[in-house]
């Protein structure tokens, strides 16, 4: 199913504001869509007016075209998958997956026949008959899922589904999810504020923030390509390095020269507009290598190394004491304490207007 967000807003009664405004998003049919954002931005504000569990204020919501502002949840054939599971628990596994096809009265047949297919596509079999308070985590998060499996809705609704699970089992249902999603091919709106699932899980992102979109695409793009300044430091861990300046002859310039950037000729036409200007730089922390032939360079004062195997990170410091991080290979030798000189290709600095924060490099 392809849902359509055109111009939508959310105003609660007895507040001033609205919390979202102007949201305008198109997910394809069969797409995978994660909506990330940091808590409070509205995205699960979102998803409930997508679910019928909130009221639209205004703008218009569509499902293939039909507008679907006042009809009800229930007849939405949407499945919704929440934080907390939901499970009922003096139900078995099996009953609380049949649970909504025995509400609508279907036949025992196909009921047990969905079940159980939704049990082996999630490799569940051997616990229908246990109650969820004997079972794992990982495993009343596959019920769930289960449960909205065995409706074949059009689109499957799923809040911060992974959240309380410990790191190694949200690594291993984060690939379990995606495999569903490849076999089954259903339209899937994800909430998280958790950027590895969104840049793992996704094929498209929507990246919200005070109830606005910041940016959609593919998880490349906002890697490579923030639009501006909230998304550049949102995505990305490390948080990417930033510098505020301004264009001097032509040259990004940081604190009377501790950062001199020197962009090529391609991007210097580009910020020909901005001579004299503030403007914001941004590099992530793996761009920089270690004595460089590269005509950009800058000189730090290691403080920190932390070591996380394949990879240092090194906390470092200008000398005018900003702060910055970088990513280096684990098997390369550096101590605390000592300057260093790190090179990086002009190619790989994110230019953003300082005052507005967006981005100038397209």
């Amino acid at each position: 199913m392809k849902v359509e967000l055109k111009n939508i807003g959310k105003k609660y009664e007895n507040r001033e504001n609205f919390t979202l405004r102007g949201i305008d998003l198109t997910i394809e049919e069969k797409d995978f869509c994660v909506i990330l954002g940091p808590s409070g931005c509205g995205k699960t504000t979102l998803l409930r007016m997508i679910a019928g569990l909130n009221s639209v204020t205004e703008g218009d919501l569509l499902f293939d075209g039909r507008r679907v502002n006042k009809v009800a949840a229930k007849d939405r054939d949407i499945a919704m998958v929440f934080q907390s599971y939901a499970l009922y628990p003096h139900m078995t596994v099996y009953d609380n997956m049949a649970f909504s096809l025995s509400m609508r009265k279907e036949r025992k047949k196909i009921i047990n026949e969905r079940v159980m297919e939704a049990a082996e596509l999630l490799q569940i079999t051997e616990y229908l008959h246990s109650k969820p308070s004997d079972i794992s985590g990982g495993q009343r998060q596959r019920v769930a899922l289960g449960r909205a499996i065995v409706r074949n809705p059009s689109v499957f609704l799923m809040d911060e589904p992974l959240s309380n699970l410990d790191a190694k089992l949200r690594e291993h249902m984060r690939v379990e999810l995606v495999r569903l999603h490849k076999k089954l091919g259903t339209t899937t709106i994800y909430v998280t504020h958790d950027q590895v699932e969104a840049m793992t899980m996704a094929n498209r992102i929507v990246l919200m923030n005070d109830g606005k979109i910041q940016q959609t695409g593919a998880p490349d793009e906002f890697y490579e390509k923030p639009g501006n300044i909230f998304v550049a430091k949102f995505i990305g861990s490390p948080t990417m390095n930033m510098f505020d300046g301004c264009i001097t002859d032509g040259n990004f310039v940081f604190d009377d020269g501790v950062v001199r950037i020197v962009p090529s000729e391609p991007l210097k036409k580009l910020l020909d507009p901005y001579e004299g200007k503030n403007v914001s730089v941004g590099i992530r922390a793996e761009r920089f290598e270690k004595d460089s032939i590269h005509r950009n360079n800058i000189k730090c004062t290691i403080d920190v190394i932390e070591m996380l195997g394949k990879e240092k990170l090194l906390y470092c410091r200008l000398s005018n004491d900003k702060e910055i991080v970088i990513s280096a290979p684990g098997y390369n030798r550096y101590e605390e304490g000592m300057e260093y000189t790190f090179g990086f290709d002009d190619s790989v600095v994110h230019y953003f207007n300082t005052e507005t924060g967006e981005r100038i490099n397209k």
